[in-house]
């Protein structure tokens, strides 16, 4: 893979969390039974005519700031016209050549530095309904019995963002994608979660000999549902292509989709142009003309972006820990947990290990009684810790209870414990001196069973080995 270097474009569906649909009255969202959600706009009947979504098309325009886009100033709706069960008009309102939102450029901080991804655009469009596949192994058209169409889904505001190929690797991909991620809920335009598909994402793929800057054909890889599986067939398209022309081959332009279980890319189709798509002006809307004032509003409700705050947190507990910090959401509580006086790194790695594994919601916890769990973690017994890390998340949590089970770590108080112990075990006293240095636990592990767990293992380890060394 040294001699070859991966180029990676991406584009990245957002779903809208608006109460309505894009271009009618119809309720948006999940949950309904199917075929539920739907009028005689979004179902393409004769002489229905759409109606722009304000706040969609404002939630596009903040998302592009934070994107660091241009926001035209006139943008305009097309028809992308093609057939398929999910399309009832036989074409998707969408935008061409007249984007929103363009030209932006996106921070990806991770462990070995900093890199811009390059933004083309990110412009407004309706989503189309939903196919079930019915039968089959794996719930795709390949196999299926037959397939049912849910059509509530469609005509939901979808925001479609499309990066330059600035991304050379799966793991800057995986990155990239959660920073976005993170920056889209913190914006609150979306839920953004894969498993509803509310975030969906295909990649462009294609490989180059190292140094060059040459743009080979790609291909397109479809349907994954996770971070993880976006990076894994990334990386498997990159080694397919690599084969390919390290055996004098061509690579084909066309579109695969990726079953993570299997590893395996199944080619779909050949990759459409725009041409294919005829594109021409919606001739029922007019160009969408936002103001300088409402631009200039949006622009003054952006938060700190995450690759700022990786940035801010990196010299406090480094890089690595910042990432995951910012990526996870859980970096506003660290803030206020290490506010409360625990040290930063601490903090940052029972946030990042003990406090995740728990799976607490970050937002529900009281960071400062989870400051004094932390705070006292190395004089309460490992049980009453992890306990307490995994309530801190319940309406009403206190530190105090779990406090009062401070470890005993009075060296007078235990050192006649630890002679007892070593006196009534003397034949693994004499088999640690001549070398089993394992057994040391086995000595801790009886000390600990004589104060029923209560005592500090530190303060323990360190009396038996003085002991034990005496």
């Amino acid at each position: 893979m040294s001699a070859w270097e991966p180029v990676i474009g991406l584009e990245i569906h957002v779903q809208l969390k608006t109460r309505t649909k894009m271009f009618c009255r119809c309720e948006a969202g999940w949950g309904a039974e199917p075929n539920r959600r739907t009028c005689p706009v979004c179902l393409a009947h004769p002489g229905a005519l759409p109606v722009p979504n304000g706040q969609a098309i404002e939630w596009t325009i903040l998302l592009g700031l934070a994107l660091g886009c241009e926001i035209a100033e006139r943008a305009v709706f097309h028809r992308k016209n093609y057939f398929y069960p999910d399309l009832p008009k036989g074409y998707q309102i969408s935008q061409y050549d007249e984007p929103l939102c363009h030209d932006g450029r996106f921070l990806v901080a991770g462990p070995e530095g900093d890199a811009e991804v390059g933004i083309v655009r990110a412009h407004l469009e309706e989503d189309a309904a939903k196919t079930v596949h019915v039968g089959g192994a794996s719930g795709r058209i390949g196999g299926a019995e037959h397939s049912l169409v849910d059509f509530n889904r469609g005509g939901t505001p979808l925001v479609e963002i499309v990066t330059r190929p600035d991304i050379h690797s799966a793991e800057e991909a995986r990155r990239f994608l959660q920073l976005l991620r993170q920056t889209v809920i913190e914006l609150g335009v979306s839920d953004a979660q894969m498993e509803l598909g509310t975030l969906r994402v295909d990649a462009n793929v294609s490989v180059r000999p190292a140094g060059s800057t040459e743009l080979r054909t790609r291909t397109e890889i479809k349907n994954m549902n996770s971070f993880t599986h976006i990076a894994q067939g990334i990386e498997a398209e990159a080694a397919r292509q690599i084969g390919i022309w390290e055996a004098g081959g061509e690579v084909v332009q066309q579109t695969f989709d990726f079953d993570a279980a299997s590893g395996r890319l199944t080619p779909s189709r050949s990759k459409e142009e725009a041409d294919d798509y005829r594109y021409f002006p919606e001739p029922d809307l007019v160009p969408v003309a936002p103001s300088r004032e409402l631009v200039s509003r949006l622009r003054g409700e952006l938060p700190e972006l995450p690759g700022a705050r990786v940035q801010r947190l990196e010299a406090g507990v480094g890089r690595s820990l910042a990432v995951g910090l910012v990526t996870s959401g859980r970096d506003r509580l660290f803030e206020r947990v290490a506010a409360a006086g625990v040290e930063p790194t601490a903090a940052a790695n029972v946030l990042m290990n003990q406090l995740a594994g728990a799976g607490v919601d970050p937002d529900a916890v009281d960071a400062a009684e989870l400051a004094k769990v932390i705070e006292a973690r190395d004089r309460i017994p490992r049980a009453a810790f992890t306990e307490a890390l995994a309530a801190s998340g319940d309406p009403g949590f206190a530190a105090e209870r779990y406090l009062a089970d401070a470890a005993v770590s009075d060296m007078d108080e235990l050192e006649p414990l630890v002679e007892r112990v070593l006196a009534a075990n003397e034949a693994q006293v004499a088999a640690y001196r001549a070398g089993k240095q394992g057994l040391l636990g086995f000595f801790v592990g009886q000390v600990m069973k004589e104060t029923g767990g209560k005592a500090s293992p530190r303060v323990v380890n360190e009396l038996v080995r003085a002991r034990l060394q005496g």
